[in-house]
């Protein structure tokens, strides 16, 4: 463990990277049980699963840097569980970077 121990390897984090790891599954799966063919959508050039996940990715991390720069990322509210677990700004990112994603998977 001390290879990877330069890493904040927080609940979040971890989290982060089973999605991610999950969402290439899922991908591969579908390209191997539903052959996909290109798509011209509104950005008039031709794409295909992989490449709408791939500008997916890329803008939720602008929609994130850009909160983190332009708003932060305090805490919007407190659960009333033990002690109290805080609930960052950074969940209403992650909510317009999903709604961005199936925006451009329906119309990319």
């Amino acid at each position: 463990m001390e290879s990877i121990a330069w890493m904040a390897w927080t609940l979040p984090t971890a989290i982060f990277f089973v999605l991610l790891a999950s969402t290439l599954g899922v991908m591969t799966w579908l390209a191997a049980v539903y052959p996909e063919a290109e798509r011209v959508g509104v950005l008039r050039i031709p794409t295909t699963r992989g490449d709408r996940l791939f500008i997916s990715l890329v803008l939720a991390a602008v929609i994130h840097l850009l909160w983190i720069g332009l708003v932060g990322t305090d805490p919007i509210l407190t659960l009333p569980i033990g002690e109290g677990v805080e609930i960052s700004s950074l969940w209403l990112a992650t909510l317009i970077s999903l709604l961005s994603a199936v925006a451009i998977f329906r119309t990319v």
